[in-house]
């Protein structure tokens, strides 16, 4: 009888995430502690919204470095229409519209003109960032309609709204990529482009579909996060492509594209925010906490590799 396997790279991050909580509970007891905890997932909220869209864009094999620049402009540009007197629902299904054009802008210079994704939306990042502090003049905007705060500050049965709105995110993520025609034609694609397409995949559109998908995501966190700190901030977002990017990586999703699991990508989420949350606690400065982090990138897309090379040897 043969003794069952554990299949490390689809687990491993569930035990490396367990040890992770385990060694900052030593270090500091008070971190189970049930504000912690609600505190954890309150924070890493806004970037799991924004890994649900960043996953299908690296399932394609692209990369969208612009999700911090997105979630930036749509912060100021909800700001300035709330406090200018647009009506919250307005200004937040306009500040999606934002993010599906910023999304819809990445994909059209991929799809027609041939842009890589990296580089593409590391031109939108700059640019849109640029946006964000040209129409605020670089100051924040205030202003914000206290009924708005909900998003961002509110509760529901304890749980913050926050973190409801990203369980349904990944609640939706889950569905399309595992239950419907589309999310098999995500793994296509990034699996063998060519091969989706002569099996009757539309590759250009779904692109479409999926980056402006994901903008509108990435312009969702921005709502929650102008609804959290009640400010628009045109620096809002800088630095988040990376712990999103990171977030997804970890879960599982292969850089290269037509691998990985959306549940992979919660763990990995969690893992992101118990490091800086645990980091923080232990008052380990700031600097310190970036060279962590980067080394934990370099670190999973290094398995991710090593990975791929396993199977390809035994193949």
């Amino acid at each position: 009888m043969k003794k069952a396997k554990i299949d490390w790279s689809r687990y491993g991050i569930l035990f490396a995430w367990l040890l992770l909580i385990l060694v900052f509970f030593i270090a500091q007891p008070k971190f189970l502690s049930l504000n912690n905890i609600l505190n954890i997932l309150r924070q890493v909220a806004i970037v799991g919204v924004c890994s649900v869209g960043m996953t299908f864009v690296i399932l394609t094999g692209g990369m969208d470095l612009s999700v911090g620049s997105i979630l930036g402009l749509s912060t100021v540009a909800g700001a300035l229409m709330m406090s200018g007197g647009v009506p919250p629902f307005v200004s937040t299904v306009s500040t999606l519209l934002i993010g599906v054009c910023s999304g819809f802008l990445n994909a059209l210079f991929v799809n027609i003109f041939g842009i890589a994704p990296i580089i593409m939306t590391l031109g939108t990042m700059t640019a849109l960032r640029g946006v964000a502090y040209i129409i605020c003049g670089g100051y924040p905007v205030y202003g914000i309609p206290e009924k708005f705060l909900f998003l961002g500050q509110g509760y529901v049965g304890g749980i913050p709204v926050p973190v409801i709105i990203m369980i349904l995110a990944f609640a939706a993520g889950y569905f399309v990529l595992n239950r419907t025609t589309f999310g098999r034609s995500v793994y296509g694609i990034g699996g063998n482009v060519e091969v989706a397409r002569l099996s009757g995949v539309n590759v250009k559109k779904n692109l479409y579909i999926i980056y402006m998908a994901a903008g509108a995501l990435y312009a969702l966190a921005g709502s929650i996060l102008l609804a959290r700190v009640n400010s628009g901030q045109p620096k809002a977002g800088e630095g988040y492509e990376m712990d999103v990017i990171t977030a997804c990586v970890l879960g599982g999703i292969s850089i290269a594209g037509g691998e990985g699991r959306i549940t992979g990508v919660i763990v990995g989420v969690l893992m992101m925010g118990t490091l800086t949350n645990g980091m923080i606690i232990m008052n380990i400065p700031e600097f310190w906490q970036w060279v962590v982090k980067g080394t934990v990138l370099i670190f999973a897309v290094t398995i991710d590799q090593l990975v791929k090379r396993g199977r390809a040897a035994k193949a």
